[in-house]
């Protein structure tokens, strides 16, 4: 099954070109159904924006990223925010201090945000020499490794290749 198949979409659809639709259909539809279920030019998904995460101290939280990899593109510190480059992209993970954010272990079914890495097993072994500890070693994927990591919020990213799937990976 491809990717936008596992969403609804055949193969030679995408989300945003059934243009017969609208966002106005019935609330008793849910996302996913079939392609021409879908909310249609409303929701003509360009990529993603930013992933933000919730996170009890904004120092604490730079420096645990800043291990990671993370270059901080920019910082406010008025309004507890720290934006996170990711790679040449525009977007980026964003920190946000949240008072509600408490030290906790990640819940197995916690949703989770994984980046592209041209070695994620090569990623294990440095986040691991740089004192960042990892959730599971470094695992098999349908298209390469994963490695995955916690902040202290409990905060799951994931590192992954495509060692398996090379004609998939970013060059």
């Amino acid at each position: 099954m491809s990717d936008n198949q596992s969403v609804g979409l055949s193969a030679d659809q995408s989300v945003g070109q059934s243009a017969d639709k609208t966002a106005g259909q019935s609330a008793d539809k849910t996302v996913g159904q079939s392609a021409d279920k879908t909310a249609g030019q409303a929701t003509d998904l360009l990529g993603f924006d930013n992933v933000l995460l919730p996170v009890g101290d904004l120092d604490e939280a730079v420096g645990f990223y800043e291990r990671l990899g993370f270059p901080v593109s920019a910082r406010i510190d008025e309004i507890g925010l720290a934006i996170l480059k990711v790679g040449k992209e525009m977007p980026g993970v964003l920190l946000r201090v949240e008072d509600e954010a408490v030290r906790q272990p990640p819940p197995w079914a916690s949703p989770r945000v994984w980046l592209e890495v041209r070695d994620a097993r090569a990623a294990g072994r440095a986040l691991d020499a740089a004192g960042v500890k990892l959730l599971a070693p470094p695992f098999s994927v349908a298209t390469g490794w994963t490695v995955e990591v916690a902040d202290p919020w409990g905060n799951v990213v994931g590192f992954t290749d495509y060692c398996k799937r090379p004609e998939l990976a970013r060059s």
